[in-house]
């Protein structure tokens, strides 16, 4: 499972030209499942998301979780970040979870955001989306966790 978190002022998500989800100050957080992914992963790194010092104090300093800071969290499925690109010149997604699977677990990732009471807005899973966001700082990290494939966790 990998997740992209994006630290923003603002970030919204539009299928078929209706907004279906908007945050201000937070995270629009792209989220790829792969294969063999379980919701042990998904917990984790909801946790981790939400746990994350990347927000700036009165200070400056990211010393700030997104909890701290009462914003939200606009999560949006992307399976092409389980793109295998080091062949050819056309990305293979055979890595990526089956839709059932796929859609199963980021509804999961969202639910435990909720959980620790992150406002939570969503894409529409398996939708051609447009997203919108304007990135504070610019602060963009990459999450992945392989709870079952060698990893570990920390």
């Amino acid at each position: 499972m990998k997740a992209v978190l994006q630290r923003v002022s603002q970030g919204s998500v539009k299928v078929d030209g209706l907004i279906t989800g908007q945050i201000g100050t937070g995270l629009v957080i792209l989220l790829g499942v792969e294969q063999g992914d379980s919701e042990q992963d998904g917990s984790y790194l909801a946790q981790k998301a939400a746990e994350l010092r990347i927000f700036s104090d009165e200070t400056g300093k990211m010393n700030l979780s997104v909890k701290d800071v009462n914003g939200g969290a606009l999560v949006i499925s992307q399976f092409t970040l389980m793109a295998d690109w080091r062949k050819g010149r056309r990305p293979g997604f055979t890595r990526a979870a089956h839709p059932v699977e796929g859609e199963r677990l980021y509804h999961h990732f969202a639910s435990e955001l909720k959980k620790l009471d992150i406002p939570v807005e969503m894409g529409v899973f398996g939708a051609h989306m447009e997203v919108s966001l304007v990135n504070d700082g610019p602060v963009t990290l990459l999450l992945e966790n392989q709870f079952g494939k060698g990893g570990s966790v920390e």
